[in-house]
């Protein structure tokens, strides 16, 4: 299959471009002049639904795809609902993985998670270090479907040539975050809490679980600007990172970490609450610690910009912008 960089005219879909990641992939492909993007709403088009999927690729002919389209959610969601976690998943990353290659899509970048690591993993948590060790219970069926979406990739790569890799983000947060407290991640959640306390002049905040397990973040800006750079390797440098005898995956993250009681005094002061933060001993930490090595982008020139601090300011100024849609 002949490869070649994407030029502003390529084809480009984008699976999941309403999303956290997917919206943010947008916005950094149409700075950078990439005029020939397709979307798809959930409602025209369900990725789960194999002939939908089929016909769409047939229709389409996307030359670069951005697989980003997922259900995703924090502790209680993965807790509540999974089999919906593992069945969506699988059936998302199996439809487009397979019908992109049908049609020869050029390159597709799989967009997975930093819980395909072990519980217990050394950190930071290096590529190879997958499958050596068991999972987080708390969203195993979640992370299990990830894992399997790099294994199709790499089976697609192995089999037919294809030129898929997987990019595994640590914790996402930013704009057009899901601010749901039934099932969003933790940054999100504790914005929503602080800022609803503040308003309500609550003298306490309860933080789920005891504060000590320690996050990585990144800005979603930060990982829609490292999955541009990754799809735009000259052709050397994007199979170099296909791996072959090893899976084709590889980590983007901030590089450190803070614990989850340092994240919510961060928050606390960015919202301008000043009340008292409780820890719930009675609700589970999750993960102990999930910091991603990220030397293997760094090596190849790619690095975040944007602070934690700044980040979550990012994060309000939206979430005041949309609290209306939240609630």
């Amino acid at each position: 299959m002949s490869d070649s960089v994407p030029t502003p005219e390529s084809p480009i879909y984008i699976a999941g471009h309403r999303g956290l990641v997917g919206s943010a992939l947008m916005k950094r492909l149409q700075a950078a002049g990439y005029c020939n993007l397709i979307t798809r709403t959930h409602a025209e088009l369900d990725l789960t639904e194999q002939a939908a999927v089929q016909d769409f690729f047939q229709e389409t002919r996307p030359e670069y795809v951005f697989l980003a389209a997922a259900k995703v959610g924090g502790i209680l969601a993965n807790d509540t609902y999974p089999a919906e976690f593992i069945h969506q998943n699988l059936a998302i990353q199996i439809q487009v993985i397979h019908e992109a290659w049908r049609t020869g899509v050029k390159r597709l970048l799989f967009l997975g998670s930093s819980c395909i690591y072990p519980r217990d993993c050394p950190q930071p948590m290096r590529e190879e270090y997958l499958l050596t060790g068991p999972l987080e219970a708390t969203n195993r069926p979640y992370a299990v479907a990830k894992i399997a979406g790099i294994e199709i990739c790499w089976a697609y790569n192995r089999q037919y040539g294809t030129r898929n890799l997987a990019v595994m983000p640590t914790n996402l947060y930013g704009p057009g975050d899901n601010f749901d407290l039934h099932d969003s991640h933790v940054l999100p959640a504790l914005i929503r809490k602080m800022h609803e306390a503040k308003m309500r002049r609550d003298e306490n905040v309860t933080v789920w679980g005891s504060g000590t397990p320690r996050r990585e973040l990144l800005h979603s800006d930060d990982l829609a600007d490292a999955c541009v750079f990754l799809m735009t390797l000259p052709e050397e440098k994007f199979d170099g990172l296909l791996g072959g005898s090893t899976p084709p995956l590889i980590n983007i993250g901030w590089g450190e970490d803070i614990t989850i009681e340092e994240l919510a005094h961060l928050v606390q002061e960015v919202v301008g609450y000043p009340g008292r933060l409780v820890f719930d001993l009675s609700k589970p930490d999750g993960t102990p610690r999930k910091l991603l090595d990220t030397s293997k982008i760094n090596a190849l020139g790619w690095r975040p910009r944007i602070g934690l601090r700044e980040g979550i300011q990012d994060a309000y100024r939206w979430y005041l912008g949309h609290a209306a849609e939240q609630t």
